[in-house]
């Protein structure tokens, strides 16, 4: 038998528990399917300074505790599980985690993005320690040092440009020895003093001494020689992926995979689907954006379930 709510949010990060937090105060008593990663990117993110309301910052974990705690004050019921199917064809919407069979009035989706890894062990080990995917997030640590940013499109030009604000030097290092960038960002850090461009290069380790990243190992794409880049941060920027691989077939998305939404609400192409977060914004992609459209997404949900007679 399937478990039946009125309104179920898919995913935990602050769009999911803002989602949850104005839903639960709506009294529609929402059910939040956490997903793999409760708490999502920010709980990877050591310490939060630009989120408003914590002057002296905050620690990411911590910041989704307090997130959480609100919205179960009001009446959040808590899955710890992973949506593995959904059905959105017909009303009331089935999702399914593994074996548990839930069915939805409404369904708000706040599964997030993924920024995408080079993939090698070492950036892992020194994440938060040096190893960072987002320049906004984490730039005001990396004060007058060294730094490398890799990648070659538009979002690698943006984190080395503002990372330029706080380092001393940005090394931008590209597989290739031309920029994929649109030619107004590659004009714009080829005339930023502070960036150097390594070329045909690729990032074949991370070194540091066990509490910060110390430099990078790399390797000539053309010849295979290495050599070491004494740097004392390194920044991905190879993109993001959004966390929609379940939704596919059954909403709307752009090419890349990030929820289509019918500005300015949070509707996706499904009538009664909602969508907030990092999974419906590849701009973005901040802790209180996700926030804001999470709010967006319970209030949208809330009128919704209203007009179709559900209180």
């Amino acid at each position: 038998m399937a478990q039946h709510e009125k309104l179920i949010i898919v995913g935990s990060g602050p769009a999911g528990y803002t989602a949850a937090l104005y839903a639960s105060r709506a009294s529609l008593a929402p059910l939040l399917i956490e997903g793999l990663q409760p708490g999502g990117q920010l709980t990877i993110t050591t310490e939060v300074e630009n989120y408003p309301g914590f002057p002296e910052g905050v620690m990411g974990p911590e910041l989704m505790e307090k997130f959480k705690a609100q919205a179960e004050r009001f009446g959040t019921k808590f899955v710890s599980a992973e949506v593995t199917r959904v059905d959105f064809s017909k009303r009331p919407f089935q999702l399914w985690c593994d074996d548990a069979h839930y069915t939805a009035e409404a369904v708000i989706v706040a599964t997030g993005a993924s920024a995408k890894w080079l993939g090698i062990p070492s950036e892992k080990a020194y994440m938060g320690k040096g190893v960072s995917a987002c320049a906004t997030c984490d730039g005001f640590f990396f004060r007058g040092v060294d730094v490398a940013v890799v990648g070659g499109g538009d979002t690698a030009i943006e984190e080395a440009t503002f990372l330029t604000k706080y380092a001393n030097k940005v090394f931008l290092v590209h597989r290739r020895g031309e920029l994929r960038a649109s030619k107004v960002m590659q004009e714009r850090a080829r005339n930023n003093p502070r960036i150097e461009f390594v070329w045909n290069a690729a990032v074949a380790e991370v070194l540091g001494d066990g509490k910060a990243v110390t430099g990078l190992r790399l390797e000539s794409t053309q010849d295979g020689r290495r050599w070491v880049l004494p740097v004392q941060g390194f920044f991905l920027a190879i993109g993001h992926e959004p966390n929609t691989r379940v939704f596919r077939g059954a909403l709307e998305m752009n090419e890349v995979g990030y929820l289509k939404v019918k500005a300015p609400s949070t509707r996706t192409s499904v009538d009664g689907i909602f969508a907030a977060g990092d999974v419906a914004d590849p701009t973005y992609r901040q802790a209180v954006t996700a926030a804001g459209s999470g709010c967006a997404a319970a209030i949208d949900a809330e009128r919704w379930l209203g007009e179709h007679g559900v209180h």
